[in-house]
């Protein structure tokens, strides 16, 4: 399989649990399987994990675990028939207090807090923004409305607030139970669905510290899928892991024009900041019933590719789509197509830069002399990660391999663009660590006698954040 450098991130659902179909996939590409918490029971989730590391050890590849929290409810309540039609101009109103099952006059709501979060003047968008309210009055409980783009409306359809505004917290009770779960099956990394700021994160941070069994420690990723979340972006990816561009929500609430501006803007910082970030939602949407997927589509994760992303994901397309093995296939061959085209200048990114650590400047160097050598590749010796992740934040044409002797470290640097990450126990002596990264190198076919490469450890071995010594290598 050719070598790729921008990760998949698929959804484990209904349509992909089955052990052999879950292989394949891995096998065709998956680096990141999601759990999506907004369904199932703690149970579910556990059991699917187990599925996931089998999967992964058949296929003989490490994938990370996400596990995605649910977020809070911002719903309608359910319908007595189920669903209703919404006409335009009609009046319909939203009541906290209703307790009956909806219908075409108005219908409770899950989201309580409703009432006291809009006034006059207001537009609510619900499913998806496919229904559009006007909000007329508050009166207590219930916020009346005037349909302005009508259709169907069936039950728990979420609610978005045009311009952003809804106070609901990031991190519900059940969250919170998740998140104990989620420790528990020693997910890679935690998705917090949406975070209003920096606070938000750091709370999760905390919770995911202290259900956290044996010292695992998950990376956290901040979804930016609220108005609010935009002008706090540097404080958030500041206290974050990384971030997904959750278009979905998001564009709901800034509107579809936005969208495409805000993803390269997310993605540039993010990169600027040494985070992660994924790109998220309708990748591949036409093929949860087509086996392939419309031009638009394609251009779509291509334009993401380009602009650096370090994952692009699938939701509906691998968790309840008819073709979830095809799906991979299709998006693994536009990202390799999309990184043929992909050659920014390494130089342009060390005109005026700072680093003030030694071991992010060794990292810097290692790019930068692999770079104007041209390398076979750039090799990392790493305890936590950080070595690769800096050198992943530049566009290079040549392979990073991360050789991690902890395969929690090994499964976290999946999500990363353009590491491979590769289990190694290495010698505490760093001259034999050495000589066994290139023995490894060497029987995996990555480099031959002859080949040039840069390789960065650090003195003395083991230590996180050690790295100190960058060696330019002719394998023997």
């Amino acid at each position: 399989m050719p070598r790729r450098a921008t990760k998949i991130v698929a959804t484990l659902g209904p349509a992909s649990s089955d052990p052999a179909l879950l292989e394949a996939m891995i096998r065709a590409g998956v680096n990141v399987v999601r759990l999506n918490f907004s369904h199932g029971k703690a149970q579910d989730h556990v059991d699917r994990a187990r599925l996931v590391r089998e999967a992964s050890q058949r296929a003989g590849r490490e994938v990370a675990i996400m596990a995605d929290l649910q977020g809070p409810k911002i719903r309608v309540g359910k319908f007595a028939e189920g669903k209703v039609m919404l006409m335009p101009g009609a009046p319909f109103v939203l009541d906290a207090s209703r307790t009956e099952p909806g219908d075409s006059h108005g219908v409770g709501l899950d989201y309580k807090e409703l009432p006291r979060d809009v006034k006059a003047g207001d537009v609510l968008l619900l499913n998806d923004g496919l229904i559009v309210l006007n909000v007329v009055a508050v009166k207590g409980e219930q916020v009346h409305t005037t349909v302005k783009l009508g259709g169907e409306l069936s039950n728990n359809k979420g609610i978005n607030k045009q311009g952003g505004g809804l106070t609901a917290p990031a991190l519900t009770a059940k969250d919170m139970d998740d998140i104990k779960t989620a420790m528990s099956l020693q997910a890679d990394y935690v998705a917090v669905s949406f975070p209003k700021n920096a606070t938000d994160m750091e709370m999760a941070r905390q919770l995911c510290n202290v259900a956290c069994t044996n010292g695992h420690r998950p990376g956290l990723i901040a979804k930016i899928e609220r108005a609010e979340a935009i002008p706090e972006l540097d404080n958030i990816l500041r206290v974050s892991d990384g971030i997904m561009v959750a278009r979905g929500d998001l564009a709901v609430e800034v509107g579809n024009a936005a969208v495409p501006g805000l993803q390269k803007h997310m993605i540039k910082r993010a990169r600027e900041m040494d985070k992660l970030v994924i790109t998220a939602t309708q990748m591949m949407e036409s093929m949860i019933v087509n086996p392939v997927p419309t031009r638009a589509e394609v251009s779509d994760v291509a334009n993401a590719v380009l602009d650096g992303t370090d994952a692009v994901m699938l939701s509906a397309e691998t968790a309840a789509g008819k073709y979830p093995l095809e799906t991979v296939e299709m998006m693994a061959a536009v990202c390799l197509e999309a990184e043929k085209t992909d050659h920014d200048p390494l130089d342009d990114d060390f005109v005026d830069a700072h680093f003030n650590r030694i071991d992010h400047t060794i990292a810097m160097g290692a790019l930068f002399t692999a770079h104007h050598l041209k390398a076979k590749a750039i090799v990392a010796l790493t305890d936590s990660g950080s070595t690769a992740l800096w050198m992943s934040r530049h566009s290079v044409q040549m392979p990073i391999y991360a050789l991690t002797p902890k395969v929690a470290t090994q499964r976290k640097m999946a999500l990363m663009r353009n590491v491979s990450p590769l289990l190694m126990d290495t010698s505490a002596d760093r001259d034999t660590a050495l000589s066994e990264a290139e023995a490894h190198l060497k029987k995996r076919g990555i480099v031959q006698a002859g080949d040039v490469y840069a390789i960065t450890v650090g003195e003395p071995m083991g230590t996180p954040g050690g790295t100190n010594t960058l060696k330019i290598c002719r394998a023997i």
